[in-house]
């Protein structure tokens, strides 16, 4: 069984930084991509960013300049560098990763996520 955990979050003033990390675990053969999502209260999941295994990334448009993804392969960890972060920014932030798992196949995971506060 594949486990997600994200930890990072917490409460930061408009204009600060945090780094968010997702650890996967379990029988892993390998992760095609991952990608972070936030929803909040009231409103859909949206997505904030993914990397792929070959390195490509993507952003919203809200996001863009302000965050980076980025991976650490052994240790099947992705991170968010969130930077000048905005009120507007406040959600509870989820890992997403794409899993072969031995003896499976592919699954798509997320993880129970972790609550970023931006004050004004």
């Amino acid at each position: 069984q594949v486990r997600l955990v994200e930890s990072g979050g917490g409460l930061v003033q408009a204009g600060g930084s945090l780094r968010l990390s997702c650890a996967a675990s379990g029988r892993i053969r390998s992760i095609n991509a991952m990608g972070w999502y936030r929803q909040a209260p009231g409103k859909q999941r949206d997505l904030v960013a993914t990397i792929t295994s070959g390195s490509s990334t993507n952003y919203a448009d809200s996001v863009k300049g302000r965050f980076t993804i980025s991976t650490d392969n052994a240790k099947n960890t992705v991170y968010l560098q969130m930077n000048s972060l905005k009120p507007e920014d406040t959600a509870v932030y989820y890992c997403n990763a794409f899993i072969m798992r031995d003896s499976v196949g592919w699954g798509d995971y997320w993880g129970r996520g972790t609550q970023v506060t931006v004050s004004s």
